[in-house]
């Protein structure tokens, strides 16, 4: 898909690969690398002990969810790769929550390895825990600093021999900034969500974000002061306000600064508590591994002009394999993106032909003609019911893939027609699947806010509001909020409607 993705470095020429890929698949995840299956295999059964020792925290049951809605991970070969695709050399890994399928890029390897680097686990961790955050709590809103706390108080979670996990552990890697000083003291910390911060103050609100949220979790010196805080957040009082649940700042930043010197605790995680459940490994097909990195260019994110090159890049690797649905899944992909829609369904059509069960393949036959059918003007119902009938079969397939879902719904818009109940339902469904894409929220808040539902539009706004890694939406979600305490509804929805279609994609987080 196209993302606004500024700066963006394209490898302009194919890299042969040094070994094979393989794809470890399991309940919650799907992970793409070229490393030794049994690494990868025992890699992916972590992430899987992780899930169910946060669900445990959280105390929320695991339900199963459908394989469209799994976060799917691309390890590539360092840091230096991961730099290229995200175009910041101080990126070590981000996470993309799209209702296209979120991922996440780590790399294989990262700094020296020592423990005061931020390893590839640490990395991933880290982005899993927002992940599974909005997934147990989609409309409460967090600050910035304990949206990076809690990730961050998560991410060193540690797996021993006999299968149980510590968490707890401090992230040595914060261990320089947290001790060479205070960038960000407690009051500068309880509004860093309104504050244009420098690269010492974004570093201060990971590290005194996890100092703040490990002494409010793990401490016990202060009980339920963090939940009156988050709680009077969420009944509106402002940042500030919601603070006077810590008492004087000034007496916590004083703690705080004695409790980084000092022994830190944590909590371990029985293995009979944390199963790892199975872990399905595969070879990838010689098509899926030629076209790979390509696929992962055009996951990450094109723009106008990347696209191109992209594309070219992807002719060249699917060619020699028509018959292979990963190969012609990822054609399709940057044909459409390049805007090359008749060779985008084409492309789609392959993909069916070899899998009748490609949800992907329907998914962008449909956008592909209706990329067409926008740029004609053409509006008559025959072209739309041809259109909706392709989403549906992608829909009967997997009910539970939101794309397919999102797409029926904007088919009626395109169309120039009123959104039927049935499309409407199913957009909330995705909302329901995917509350991680910011696009999808806004785009849902726009929809019951349009229905009458103020109270309703403004819970699924609120958390954009918080946003550590986008401020832009971040504003722009506070002007909505304003727009609907004042009754300013239509202003709103005006506001809402001017929204790109990839408003919240490209953020991701940089960690």
């Amino acid at each position: 898909m196209v993302r606004k993705l500024l700066g963006l470095l394209l490898l302009l020429a194919p890299v042969p690969a040094s070994a094979d890929w393989y794809e470890a698949s399991t309940g919650h995840f799907v992970v793409y690398s070229e490393q030794d299956p049994k690494k990868l295999g025992e890699f992916a059964g972590k992430l899987e002990r992780f899930d169910r020792a946060m669900r445990l925290l959280r105390n929320m049951e695991d339900e199963p969810i459908g394989p469209a809605n799994r976060l799917t991970i691309y390890m590539v070969d360092d840091q230096g790769d991961v730099a290229k695709l995200i175009s910041s050399r101080f990126v070590a890994g981000f996470y993309v929550p799209r209702a296209s399928g979120s991922l996440a890029i780590v790399p294989r390897q990262s700094g020296s390895g020592n423990a005061f680097d931020l390893s590839p686990q640490a990395i991933l961790l880290h982005e899993y825990a927002h992940h599974l955050m909005w997934s147990f709590s989609p409309n409460v809103v967090y600050p910035s600093w304990y949206i990076e706390g809690f990730a961050e108080a998560l991410a060193t979670a540690a797996f021993d021999r006999d299968g149980s996990i510590v968490l707890g552990n401090p992230p040595q890697y914060r261990g320089h900034g947290l001790l060479s000083g205070n960038a960000l003291p407690i009051g500068k910390l309880m509004i860093a969500d309104t504050l244009k911060l420098s690269d010492e103050q974004r570093e201060g609100l990971y590290g005194r974000g996890w100092l703040l949220t490990h002494y409010m979790l793990f401490s016990r010196k202060r009980p339920d002061q963090l939940t009156t805080y988050l709680r009077a957040l969420n009944d509106g009082k402002s940042s500030l306000d919601a603070a006077a649940a810590f008492g004087d700042l000034k007496a916590l930043d004083r703690e705080l600064e004695r409790y980084k010197t000092g022994r830190f605790t944590g909590i371990r995680i029985t293995a009979d508590k944390v199963p790892t459940g199975e872990v399905i490994l595969r070879k990838l097909t010689p098509g899926e591994a030629a076209t790979m990195d390509v696929r992962i260019r055009s996951k990450v994110g094109v723009n106008a002009r990347t696209a191109p090159p992209t594309y070219e890049r992807a002719k060249r690797a699917a060619a020699p394999y028509p018959n292979d649905r990963g190969a012609q899944l990822v054609l399709a992909e940057a044909a459409y993106d390049a805007h090359d829609y008749a060779a985008a369904e084409a492309a789609a059509d392959r993909a069916i032909a070899a899998d009748s069960k490609a949800v992907d393949g329907y998914v962008y036959k449909a956008m592909a003609r209706m990329a067409v059918a926008v740029k004609a003007g053409d509006k008559t119902p025959k072209t739309w019911r041809g259109i909706r009938n392709i989403i549906a079969a992608g829909n009967r397939i997997d009910p539970d893939d939101p794309e397919p879902l999102i797409l029926y719904f904007r088919s009626f818009g395109q169309a120039g027609i009123a959104p039927t109940d049935p499309a409407k339902r199913g957009l909330e469904r995705a909302f329901e699947l995917v509350p991680q894409d910011d696009t999808l929220r806004l785009n849902t808040a726009a929809l019951v806010l349009r229905d009458g539902d103020k109270a309703r539009a403004r819970e699924m706004l609120a958390p954009l509001a918080y946003q550590p890694h986008g401020r832009g939406i971040a504003v722009v979600a506070s002007q909505l909020i304003a727009m609907i305490d004042k009754g300013e509804t239509e202003k709103a929805l005006v506001t809402l409607d001017g929204q790109p279609d990839d408003a919240g994609a490209a953020e991701g987080d940089k960690e």
